[in-house]
């Protein structure tokens, strides 16, 4: 059977109710929902959010837009301020501490980082002007900030994004950094699960297994 990404499950329920549910531990019960191709299978599942403690509406989309895209048509069903997350990544962080944020900064738009580290496969070496070896490394660690997919959003912000085209929310986001609109970003402590493609899928559900137990 064919699912939306959003709807396979992690544990005992799919993707986007552990999203719906993070949502309503943080007080957000408003939620506009961007479906596309299979996207009857989440309406049907979740319908208008009451089983769920939450109210929920539907934009819909025939085609792929990309995640820009797909957002501009929930344009008109938004307020002036709202939170804006992917429908592939389960997320475990404060997120009044990142609209407090937002709200202080008086931001246009305010994304979510968290520490990612990986490992190198390959011994890093570095040398001087002259060629001589100066260090090797091991396989080091390497850490950075990434983009977890989870952004505070004025409405206007929306201007940035051409309705009827397939669009990236990079794109969007230095169309509004090129005009010197407070663009802001803040380090959350938590987790972020990215459930990008089958073997992601697989690990998350493990995850869950191993924190929480078989489903009965």
């Amino acid at each position: 059977m064919f699912l939306p990404k959003p709807m396979l499950p992690v544990g005992p329920k799919p993707i986007l109710e552990h999203i719906v549910d993070w949502l309503k531990a943080n007080d957000v019960k408003d939620i506009v929902i961007a479906t596309g191709y299979l996207g009857r299978m989440i309406e049907q599942y979740f319908g208008d959010g009451a089983d769920f403690g939450v109210r929920i509406e539907y934009a819909r989309s025939d085609r792929p837009m990309g995640h820009a895209g797909q957002l501009k048509l929930a344009q008109s069903k938004l307020p002036a301020t709202f939170v804006c997350l992917y429908g592939d990544a389960i997320l475990d962080f404060d997120l009044k501490k990142l609209v407090a944020f937002h709200e202080k900064k008086r931001s246009f738009v305010t994304m979510a980082l968290m520490e990612y580290e990986t490992r190198m496969k390959y011994g890093v070496i570095q040398t001087n002007s002259a060629g001589r070896i100066s260090k090797w490394k091991e396989k080091p660690a390497i850490a950075s900030d990434i983009n977890i997919g989870c952004y505070v959003v004025e409405k206007k912000f929306l201007d940035y994004i051409p309705r009827g085209q397939v669009y990236g929310m990079k794109e969007a986001f230095k169309s509004a950094m090129k005009d010197e609109k407070g663009v802001y970003a803040l380090k959350v402590k938590g987790t972020f699960t990215d459930i990008g493609d089958i073997a992601a899928h697989k690990e998350a559900d493990k995850a869950y297994i191993e924190r929480y137990g078989k489903i009965p």
